[in-house]
Formats: structure tokens, C-alpha cells, sequence
């Protein structure tokens, strides 16, 4: 409960209710980058707060949602968002991953193949080598 309270801080409130209300879908969009598991929404940080105004102000001056995400990402780079939009950058962090796991399936497959194969298999041993192995292991 804290936390709800210091994120609805009434001081900071917008007095046009439909302002308001936009500028909190927002913070539920933007990351606070000190919690950084949480909205700046969630958060009682006092840069979260920063943050919260920073929103409303821009709410204020009437820009748009995606004009107001685009000013947040410009000075505090696309972590500021919850949701990142997707974008080469990302593409590698997110596939990255799955290629990594993807080639080790081929190299484990490979292995198994080469391990089953009638090359890999050790030759039978000669008459004459199964004499020798005989005569030495009598001899022990």
C-alpha cells in the first residue's frame, strides 16, 4: 500500500481527470530504472516519481502517447519502456538464445550420429590377436 500511495501522490495529480488517467496507463508502460522490475506506476523511488512528472508535464503540454514514450526512450534509452518495441537490436538479444540452444541440439545430434555409426564401431579382433590377448591374460 506504500508504494500505491507514493505513486498517487494527490500534490501531483492533474487536475483534468482524462489527463490523468493517461498519463497512469503511461506510467504502467514505463520502467523504473532503479526497481527495474516494477513500473514507475509501482514504484516509490524518487526517480520513478521524477519520472511520473516528467509524464504528466508532457501529458500537459498535450503531446501524444507515442510522442511521450519517443521522448523517454531518446534520453533514457529503450529500457525505459516495459515493453520495447520490436527492433533489430532486440531481435538479437531475443534469438540469440534460441540459436545457441538450436546449435547445440545439431552438434549433440551429430555426435549421437557419429557414435551409432558402423565406422565409429571397433573392428573385430584377429585369430592371431585373440591368441596373443589369450596367452596374456593366462599370464597374469
Amino acid at each position: 500500500m506504500a508504494c500505491m500511495a507514493a505513486a498517487s501522490d494527490p500534490s501531483e495529480r492533474l487536475p483534468d481527470p482524462a489527463q490523468e488517467a493517461r498519463a497512469r496507463d503511461l506510467f504502467k508502460e514505463v520502467r523504473c530504472l532503479v526497481c527495474q522490475n516494477e513500473s514507475i506506476d509501482d514504484s516509490e523511488a524518487a526517480l520513478a516519481r521524477d519520472l511520473r512528472l516528467l509524464v504528466r508535464d508532457q501529458v500537459k503540454q498535450g503531446r501524444s502517447d507515442a510522442e511521450i514514450r519517443a521522448f523517454l526512450t531518446q534520453r533514457y534509452g529503450e529500457f525505459v519502456l516495459l515493453k520495447p518495441p520490436f527492433s533489430a537490436g532486440n531481435a538479437v538479444l531475443w534469438l540469440t538464445p534460441l540459436a545457441v540452444l538450436l546449435a547445440g541440439g545439431g552438434l549433440m545430434v551429430a555426435l549421437l550420429r557419429r557414435r551409432r555409426s558402423p565406422e565409429a564401431a571397433p573392428e573385430a579382433l584377429s585369430a592371431e590377436e585373440e591368441a596373443r590377448l589369450k596367452g596374456l591374460l593366462e599370464g597374469e
